[in-house]
């Protein structure tokens, strides 16, 4: 697969079932936790406060790591690899049930976030938004394999910082949901929608005008930074992420 000839096709539709099978795991982790929420009823004060502050504490492990056994993982090495579509799927179940740097801190803020909902369609939204973040890299690595190995090295030092910032943001989200404002950020996400709408109903050139600009900024952010790192301006991922940011900033 180090072979940037070899065929993707084949790669792309196991990793989507393999997606589909940690998919399945975390939507009915949320939807049994949503569920077993709403059996308690009129008590969504205590939940908040014990929601929030278990989340705040799992922000603050991801930091400072004092809780040993939230990074502790189970791994197992099977004699056979999975085949076909079926054991890529099989092996998505396995993962989300058993790989514990994922269904850990950042996977048990999100479920005690579904459970302070008290809504099961909302907890499927969140696991599935949760899903969906969780598998788009591994599409893009499914796509791109010999740079996605290459860039992972270089990655590996920012590592460190991203994880303090997912435990930063964990906090946050866990006071919020203590004092009852998550409803709220919420609210003020719609409102901020609706002035950007009006804004650009407007039909005045500015809301032509910024767009265009902001997105031709962003397209040639790629080649600047290699060039300003003293590599090579363009890699395929970043030809093609330039390219569709060009013609997006062209049809403002």
């Amino acid at each position: 697969m180090k072979d940037e000839k070899a065929p993707r096709g084949p790669l792309l539709l196991r990793t989507v079932f393999f997606i589909l099978g940690f998919s399945l795991v975390f939507v009915a982790l949320g939807t049994l936790f949503s569920g077993s929420v709403i059996l308690l009823g009129g008590t969504t004060g205590i939940i908040n406060l014990v929601s929030g502050g278990i989340v705040i504490i799992l922000g603050l492990n991801i930091i400072f790591d004092f809780v040993a056994a939230l990074n502790r993982e189970k791994r197992f090495h099977p004699t056979a690899r999975p085949r076909g579509l079926a054991g890529s799927f099989l092996a998505g179940l396995a993962f989300g049930a058993g790989w514990s740097p994922c269904v850990g801190p950042i996977l048990g803020g999100i479920l005690f976030l579904a459970g302070q909902s008290g809504e099961l369609g909302r907890a499927v939204m969140y696991l599935t938004a949760y899903s969906l973040g969780l598998g788009l890299p591994f599409l893009a690595a499914a796509l791109f394999f010999a740079a996605f190995l290459k860039g992972m090295g270089r990655m590996r030092k920012h590592l460190p910082a991203a994880k303090r910032a997912g435990g930063l943001l964990l906090v946050f989200i866990g006071f919020l949901i203590m004092f009852g404002k998550f409803g709220e950020m919420n609210i003020f996400f719609l409102k901020m929608g609706g002035v950007l709408a009006r804004w650009a109903g407007g039909g005045s050139a500015a809301t032509r005008f910024v767009p265009a600009l902001i997105l031709a900024v962003t397209a040639a952010l790629p080649p600047l930074l290699r060039r300003l790192a003293g590599r090579k301006p363009f890699t395929l991922p970043g030809a093609v992420f330039s390219g569709l940011m060009s013609i997006l900033a062209a049809t403002q």
